[in-house]
């Protein structure tokens, strides 16, 4: 979310103050970017994975 992000922005520019300060940063994982993204809504979908109610009559 938004605090990970931050906590990445901070961490990247610590790194810029003192490059000695990476295998720290990088063992306590905050160099790492969080890769997961919102899914798209998909057409005939409600929302990204969510399908109108099924009415079998």
């Amino acid at each position: 979310g938004q605090t990970g992000a931050i906590r990445h922005a901070v961490a990247r520019a610590l790194l810029r103050v003192n490059p000695e300060w990476k295998l720290t940063l990088r063992k306590a994982g905050y160099l790492t970017r969080d890769p997961r993204m919102k899914e798209r809504k998909k057409p005939g979908l409600k929302r990204a994975r969510k399908a109108p109610q099924y009415t079998k009559r």
